[in-house]
């Protein structure tokens, strides 16, 4: 016996049909976790006291077992050769702070013991760094100009400015640690998250460039003033070659011969480092030359070269950073701490990604915080982590921070020892050594044309950046930086890719019939992707995109229609002239209806992350306007926020249909699985005329 047609459909077509329920979830009591949470970290046990010291002083845990004979060749080796780079970086960096290289020195060797102490990472190398020193130098000339001090070259440094550069120094090291530990306790590490990899590195090359800029008077020699504000790299470059004419041919000399070997060095051992145990410690034999060079050959005496001075041994007695400065700097502490904060755990998350090992992120950011701290009791300067010795600290055998204590050892050997025998150091030679310890971030330049073809917008930011850090100034070009990076994001999501989809053939995927070959047309369907999430700033793009594509606008031909209909009776009633003086017979030939080549419109949200209000009226909206057309609107791919969004926006009911009847789980059941809903309603959901997709004909 034969069965019925709709039987015969329905057992098909259920049987492929996925049935899928949502869990219930227990309503929690929140106040009473709060309050639970609450107990139980304001309780004090033995227990807890000893965790607590221990995760404070991550030291406590991995010391005790630490394997002497496994580990203790490779820390020594490293940790000699980061003290050796760090003597002529840390003296060559006090120019960028606008302080006396001592206290360069002093901010090397307390950095390394506190983190020593208080880091997670087994690798990454924390100390003095270029940009914090630029940041901290550019606050401190502005300072010292407020206070009316002169910071021309040429004028005898006298003692009062002096003091005043590390007191303002101290303090804005001060507030940056203390915004550290309190973005520590407050778990407020998310911030760097909108530190981009473009911001960075686009940060990274215009600090690079105005590094580059405040240096080019110590090579050629000449007394300029330290230009400060907003634009300071053109007005330095405008000075330079008004003063060119004054130059010192000692130190044009001097700095071209260091460049020089600098340079190649510096290539052969980045074409050698694989045959190479360490790094060769090009910087320190060149100091150790120019420093003997120069005092036998009384350099400043007899050409005028401008040299280190005396640099005191031993250590100034501790003092509060002073808090009447500390309000003054505030502000500029606060992009100081957030940069320190974000290379330091971005270096130490790539060490530990590549040795397999884990990093508390937050305990990082208290290391640094404590870092500042501590140390601007000590007549101390801001520091960071910093990627080229954290790179060398690896391949030169470094297996935990027992290397960071040989290297405070060697810094310390020169405080108490050695640092007197550099008073006759040429700041040009220190010059040299900073410029060319930029090579990495003004390589970036080279990769402009990689990164546009990976990513458009991402060199876009890194430009805006770029631009802005080293034309207007570091702190200003940061905040552009983070603020075109989210104006980006936004745009992206304003006007996103739109797409109509076909049938891969012999499949059951739909892709972009633009971007691929060989695709079906699904017959009375069209198919509509929108990447983005769908919310109240490209709502109307969306109705847009969705009418320009479909060729249709519901709203435009519902008021055709009626306007037909309207124009026919006035046909019928025997009045063959209209308002506009045509002819009935024309106007009606103007007002025909579109003849729509389709009967339902499936909307792809799997792109679509969430909806707000806006986002959901709008689809009720289409709803509601291709159903006078009798056209469905069926949503495909949904994910679970999407349909919970739906549900409490009312976009399910009697007034436009069930969820069974309007929701699928892929576009292939909302294309093809028509007669469920012809089987479970009254009327074919095609045409709205056939009963349960008997004699409808748009069903095959």
């Amino acid at each position: 016996m034969e069965r019925p047609l709709e039987a015969t459909r329905m057992e098909n077509t259920t049987s492929a049909c996925v049935l899928m329920e949502r869990k219930t979830h227990v309503k929690i009591n929140r106040k009473q976790v709060m309050l639970a949470k609450l107990r139980k970290s304001c309780s004090c046990t033995p227990e807890k006291l000893k965790n607590f010291l221990m995760d404070f002083l991550p030291v406590l845990r991995w010391l005790p077992k630490y394997k002497c004979k496994e580990y203790i060749w490779g820390d020594v080796m490293s940790g000699l050769v980061i003290g050796i780079i760090l003597v002529p970086q840390a003296i060559a960096y006090s120019l960028l702070a606008g302080l006396k290289p001592i206290y360069s020195l002093y901010t090397s060797f307390f950095a390394n013991i506190i983190y020593f102490l208080m880091g997670t990472s087994r690798h990454v190398s924390v100390g003095i760094f270029s940009l914090i020193s630029l940041m901290v130098g550019q606050v401190v000339d502005r300072e010292l100009l407020l206070a009316g001090f002169d910071l021309n070259d040429d004028a005898s440094p006298a003692l009062g400015d002096k003091c005043y550069a590390i007191g303002i120094a101290t303090a804005l090291t001060f507030v940056a640690g203390v915004y550290q530990v309190l973005m520590g306790i407050f778990r407020l590490g998310f911030v760097s998250m909108y530190l981009s990899e473009a911001v960075l590195d686009g940060f990274a090359t215009g600090a690079s460039l105005t590094i580059l800029t405040a240096q080019v008077k110590y090579l050629i020699g000449i007394k300029i003033p330290r230009s400060q504000g907003h634009g300071m790299l053109v007005i330095t470059w405008i000075n330079v070659f008004r003063n060119i004419s004054e130059a010192n041919i000692c130190d044009v000399i001097t700095s071209a011969i260091c460049i020089v070997v600098l340079v190649t060095a510096k290539e052969l051992g980045d074409q050698y480092k694989h045959k190479l145990k360490f790094p060769l410690p090009t910087e320190l034999v060149v100091i150790v030359v120019a420093t003997l060079v120069s005092h036998y050959g009384k350099l400043n005496e007899v050409y005028a070269s401008s040299v280190s001075g005396a640099i005191p041994t031993g250590f100034i007695p501790p003092k509060v950073p002073p808090f009447n400065l500390m309000l003054r700097v505030a502000i500029d502490a606060l992009p100081l701490a957030i940069v320190s904060f974000v290379f330091t755990v971005s270096l130490s998350e790539m060490c530990a990604k590549k040795y397999a090992y884990s990093i508390r992120a937050n305990q990082e950011m208290f290391a640094v915080g404590f870092c500042n701290i501590i140390p601007s009791f000590f007549h101390s300067f801001a520091t960071s982590a910093a990627l080229a010795k954290t790179l060398v600290k690896t391949s030169t055998g470094c297996q935990t921070q027992v290397s960071g204590v040989i290297s405070a050892m060697v810094v310390l050997l020169v405080l108490l020892f050695l640092a007197p025998l550099f008073y006759s150091l040429q700041k040009c030679v220190l010059a040299c050594i900073i410029i060319v310890s930029l090579r990495g971030a003004l390589r970036k330049f080279r990769d402009v044309p990689a990164r546009y073809q990976v990513n458009k917008m991402d060199t876009f930011v890194w430009i805006v950046t770029t631009s802005a850090s080293a034309l207007i100034s570091t702190e200003i070009g940061l905040l552009v930086g983070i603020v075109f990076s989210l104006l980006c994001i936004i745009v992206r999501t304003q006007r996103p890719r739109t797409a109509l989809l076909g049938q891969i053939q012999d499949t059951n995927f739909y892709e972009d019939d633009l971007e691929y070959e060989n695709l079906s047309s699904v017959p009375k369907v069209k198919i509509f992707r929108f990447e983005a999430p769908l919310y109240y700033a490209n709502k109307n793009y969306f109705l847009k995109s969705l009418y320009r594509l479909t060729n249709l606008d519901p709203n435009l031909e519902v008021a055709r229609r009626k306007k037909y209909k309207k124009e026919k009776r006035h046909l019928k009633k025997g009045d063959h002239t209209t308002a506009n003086g045509l002819g009935i017979g024309e106007t009606a030939l103007q007002l025909v209806p579109k003849q729509t080549d389709f009967q339902a419109l499936v909307v792809d949200c799997s792109s679509i992350l969430f909806l707000d209000t806006s986002g959901v009226n709008t689809l009720k909206e289409i709803l509601k306007d291709y159903k006078d057309l009798n056209i469905s609107v069926l949503l495909a791919c949904c994910n679970p926020s999407v349909i919970d969004s739906l549900k409490r926006g009312g976009y399910f009911g009697k007034d436009f249909g069930s969820m069974q009847e309007m929701l699928f789980y892929s576009i292939h059941n909302a294309v093809h699985l028509d007669y469920i809903t012809c089987t479970f309603t009254s009327k074919c959901r095609w045409c709205a005329i056939g009963q349960f997709g008997i004699d409808c004909p748009l069903v095959p």
